[in-house]
């Protein structure tokens, strides 16, 4: 490892939160038990190093890009954090699977699962993502075993023992009343009169049902999150906790300059749920929404003086926590966190080199865990390195400023899937540019691999065909730029123009549809291609659910490997199909995460 000088780490990552501290006398803080906490949320089965880089302030005012993720990067740094206390605990925010790469993916995240295991992870809370294959699944992932639930055959390179580490699931309600998994844990530390007790509550986020199946919300309920959780919090107390975490999948975003331990403007779906909490929680680590931050909520709220974390997403950060426990009355005196990059090997993007840098913390790869990774990612080989079809110059991913739109890529995908759909009537289709998650990059012939379209989208979305007013379509567009929810822009198939306007009012701010050049009429019904996710009003985009005559497609990576079949080599089309009337205008609402770069 190399390590900045001291001045300058403190200028990078800003001072660690002392929370709770003022009156805490120095008798108190000298028989206090120290337990540190690894956090990570929203890994998604990224076992190799996503090319992805992490901004992060680099004490004189400016940024820097560092290479971030991969799972023996992350094992290394984990490993970094806990050897600082004696008594630690490493848990995860949800998200842990689903939305993989293939790496993972083929295999039903079997590998992810495995890693953890040799982590030594204690504790996932599900997010919405266990839920992609189903619940009996789900199960699987906690009990091990080879029965199959799905399509792809479960332990195919190897038996699969389960998640050696629990799941936590407090507000996900079976039929018969019970939750899927335990609600609550419980870890001891020390012994004697130092003994301390952490309890720890887990969910998911309540809306959970409407971003998965509805094969899933058939299983089971999710319910209210402040609820369930002020419902357990006495009990945890009862069977002596001293402190309690929430380890929620559920989030909040920052405004500003990306800062991994600021917090400038929290705001987003987390909030109202702090503000309804139980003041006797102490942390809550949270997710699902991609950001890195780290907040002290009295900041928002006085009564409600929680230490809030999140690490952002794929495993480019572990959020290192310490709470120092006062075993005589039995209370929490103060409480620290700070995000630390998981720098991994420089990449080239398509827009730069990202180089690693001495400014922050380097660790060398877990040999155990890049050697298991390995196998893996050989055994994916066959499918990853399919050609696929052609391009004539890449698709990129939009970034920055712009990543709320989907830009060339976003016009692509559109096309394709409205192609796919053509048989079910469809005169436009539209995607989400958040569930674009790569660029599309050619190689040196211009080819592009199955592995390539996995990247860009690797959640194996059916197309649905529904009929929508010009009213209803409007209606839907709308929800891109109201207050809930981050600003989105759909990107729409060629032919469909919008326009906006944000200095207009809410619910009135798209100012025209264009079809083949002709107005969209309010009263006309159209025919209109949106991937399942939007369906069923994911991104906050409810509208589309007031679709009819559905018609079920391909899934939109079968739409676009059909798309790039179909004409070799494949142009991506470079027009703007969203006009901004306003461009000077900042955004009503908050951006998509920053700091993501391709």
């Amino acid at each position: 490892m190399s390590a900045p000088a001291l001045p300058r780490l403190l200028a990078t990552f800003g001072l660690a939160l002392a929370l709770g501290a003022c009156a805490t006398t120095s008798a108190t803080r000298q028989t206090a038990v120290t337990v540190g906490i690894a956090a990570i949320n929203d890994f998604h089965g990224n076992l190799e190093p996503p090319k992805q880089s992490a901004l992060l302030p680099d004490g004189q005012g400016g940024l820097t890009a560092v290479p971030a993720g991969g799972a023996a990067w992350l094992a290394s740094t984990i490993e970094a954090v806990r050897g600082k206390y004696p008594n630690h605990l490493t848990i995860s925010a949800g998200d842990l699977i689903g939305s993989s790469p293939l790496t993972s993916s083929l295999f039903l995240d079997e590998p992810t699962i495995e890693v953890m295991n040799r982590i030594g992870l204690d504790f996932n809370a599900v997010g919405n993502h266990e839920f992609d294959s189903g619940v009996d699944e789900l199960r699987r992932k906690q009990a091990g075993g080879c029965h199959q639930f799905t399509a792809r055959k479960p332990c195919q390179l190897e038996p699969f023992r389960g998640a050696q580490f629990g799941f936590l699931a407090a507000n996900v309600i079976t039929k018969d009343g019970s939750t899927l998994f335990p609600a609550t844990a419980m870890r001891s530390f020390g012994t004697g009169r130092s003994r301390v007790k952490i309890g720890l509550i887990g969910m998911t986020l309540k809306g959970t049902g409407a971003l998965s199946s509805p094969a899933v919300s058939q299983e089971v309920r999710f319910m209210d999150e402040a609820d369930t959780a002020n419902a357990l919090v006495g009990g945890l107390k009862k069977q002596g906790a001293d402190a309690v975490i929430l380890v929620i999948h559920q989030g909040g975003r920052t405004t500003g300059e990306p800062d991994p331990n600021g917090c400038e403007n929290l705001n987003a779906e987390i909030r109202p749920i702090l503000d309804r909490l139980d003041p006797r929680v102490d942390v809550v680590v949270s997710g699902h929404t991609h950001w890195s931050y780290v907040c002290d909520y009295a900041d928002y709220n006085k009564a409600k003086p929680f230490l809030l974390t999140s690490a952002g997403l794929w495993g480019e950060f572990v959020t290192d926590i310490a709470l120092e426990i006062d075993p005589v009355s039995r209370k929490v005196v103060a409480k620290r966190a700070r995000n630390v990059v998981v720098q991994s090997p420089a990449y080239t993007s398509p827009l730069r080199r990202v180089a690693n840098t001495d400014a922050f913390p380097r660790y060398e790869p877990r040999a155990d865990i890049a050697a298991y990774v390995a196998r893996y990612v050989d055994a994916a080989k066959d499918f990853t390195l399919r050609k696929v079809g052609t391009l004539a110059r890449a698709a990129e991913k939009n970034t920055g400023k712009e990543a709320s739109s989907g830009g060339v890529l976003g016009n692509l995908i559109a096309d394709a899937q409205l192609a796919a759909t053509a048989g079910a009537g469809a005169q436009i289709a539209c995607t989400n540019p958040f569930g674009i998650r790569r660029s599309l990059i050619p190689l040196d012939d211009g080819s592009v691999t199955f592995g390539d379209l996995y990247l860009v989208q690797p959640f194996n979305s059916q197309l649905e065909t529904l009929s929508y007013t010009g009213a209803e379509l409007k209606a839907a567009l709308e929800q891109g730029f109201d207050a809930d929810g981050p600003e989105q822009v759909l990107a729409c198939s060629a032919g469909f123009h919008f326009s906006y306007d944000r200095t207009r009012p809410a619910g009135d701010r798209i100012v025209d549809m264009l079809l083949n050049g002709a107005k969209v009429d309010p009263a006309k019904s159209y025919r209109v291609t949106v991937n399942s996710f939007l369906a069923n009003g994911g991104d906050t985009y409810y509208g589309f659910t007031a679709g009819r005559d559905m018609v079920l497609g391909v899934t939109d990576i079968v739409a676009l490997e059909a798309w790039l079949k179909a004409v070799p080599p494949r142009d991506p089309p470079q027009e703007k199909r969203a006009s901004d009337l306003h461009p000077d205008t900042n955004p009503t609402n908050l951006r998509p995460p920053p700091g993501v770069e391709y």
